[in-house]
């Protein structure tokens, strides 16, 4: 099956009631026929439902249905997206080991690694996202596993997947793909070589902002027993209601994502041209430095791994002085008065942030220079209103702000 049907189709097992729509199995146990059918379960012996931490229909059906869009052997779903990260790394790592990581990684991700992780003797290298030979020179002989989002948050750098992966295997190590802003409709990492692929389900998976979740996918071994064993004993389980809507998401995500990309399109290209805009970064656009990445570009080739540019844009302001770029930011967020003034994305409402001040602002003001989130960036994820009246939302602060230099 093509991917919009697999979206559809995959993973509902219709009982006998011969519903139409998969149901949401509420129930925090499941009864056994017998003793020795519960026995049996709980060893693993015969397959089955045993609680709903670690076992349940709803549940089951979006991991398979997830899987099956990324080209993967399991899927273990999670509480949230960080959830399936600190799942991943407690799965598959010890005491010891070291994570390889890119230096552009959402602000969360960053302080999981070097706040929480380090405390438990793994430690997290940093290097720059799109450089493959930074990447080969770093790797250590206690690394263990590299981990990526591409693109990046807030800024949309794109490292290519196949040649880092690579990488990875000739060093014995696993590669992580965050696929969060792009979702197996607009890039399957697995097929590129990754090992591992991560995502929060809370972002375009549900693609309405209704519910959080994550998931991980990849091999039957690593996915399927080990970081599947820490969500079954430590906990951080993804509720049956959050899955059947995550389940409902992914039935329009073809359509969605593609509406997305189109949408930003259009508005990078007019952002790009605006004289209060400074800079924008957008896959799509052919300044990008990785646009050869993405294979609608006109210089696509044998290395593009992303089917378009994807739905989120930065961009930075400009300001009178240095010192005034919060300000400037800020004043063209908070002029606005379609989009909703908020971190989260993958929304069908558009929305707007400021990354310094939100999805970064617990780093050090050092480390977001170093990964150039400076005081005048906004991320944009645009959603499904007409493009029209969300460039017209965005004009109101930006003319302003052209009208005070």
């Amino acid at each position: 099956m093509k991917l919009a049907t697999r979206a559809i189709r995959t993973g509902h097992q219709r009982t006998g009631e011969g519903e139409h729509c998969e149901p949401i199995f509420a129930t925090s146990s499941f009864v056994f026929a017998s003793a020795a059918e519960a026995a049996a379960r709980f060893s693993g012996a015969q397959p089955g439902n045993i609680y709903s931490r670690f076992t349940n229909p709803t549940v089951r059906a979006f991991e398979q249905r997830l899987a099956a869009l990324e080209g993967g052997e399991a899927c273990v779903a999670t509480a949230s997206g960080m959830a399936a990260i600190l799942a991943t790394c407690m799965g598959l790592l010890q005491a010891g080991d070291r994570i390889l990581a890119a230096r552009s990684l959402f602000g969360s991700t960053t302080m999981l690694f070097d706040k929480y992780l380090a405390r438990f003797g793994i430690a997290t290298d940093y290097v720059p996202l799109s450089d493959l030979d930074a990447w080969a020179a770093a790797i250590r002989p206690e690394t263990k596993l590299l981990f990526a989002e591409t693109p990046s948050n807030p800024l949309t750098e794109l490292v290519a997947i196949r040649p880092l992966s690579e990488i990875a295997h000739a060093h014995g190590c696993l590669l992580a793909i965050d696929n969060c802003f792009c979702t197996p409709a607009l890039q399957r990492p697995l097929e590129q070589g990754a090992d591992l692929v991560i995502h929060s389900a809370t972002k375009y998976l549900d693609g309405q902002g209704r519910c959080v979740g994550g998931a991980v996918v990849g091999p039957a071994k690593q996915v399927g027993e080990d970081v599947f064993g820490v969500v079954r004993t430590a906990g951080p389980s993804l509720s049956p209601f959050n899955a059947w809507l995550f389940l409902k998401g992914l039935e329009t995500l073809h359509l969605r994502m593609h509406a997305h990309a189109a949408s930003a399109l259009t508005l990078a290209r007019w952002l790009e041209a605006h004289p209060a805009v400074a800079r924008v970064y957008y896959p799509g656009l052919p300044d990008h430095p990785q646009h050869h990445l993405i294979a609608d570009g006109a210089s696509a080739g044998a290395q593009a791994q992303q089917r378009t540019g994807g739905g989120i844009i930065a961009f930075e302001v400009t300001a009178p002085q240095p010192n005034w770029a919060r300000k400037a930011a800020w004043s063209v967020i908070d002029a606005t008065q379609l989009l909703s003034i908020t971190a989260n994305l993958g929304d069908t409402k558009t929305t707007i942030t400021h990354p310094a001040t939100t999805t970064h602002g617990r780093l050090s003001a050092e480390a977001r220079a170093e990964v150039g989130i400076g005081e005048g960036l906004i991320r944009l994820a645009v959603g499904l209103e007409d493009v029209a009246d969300i460039q017209d939302d965005l004009a109101r602060g930006l003319d302003a702000l052209e009208d005070r230099r």
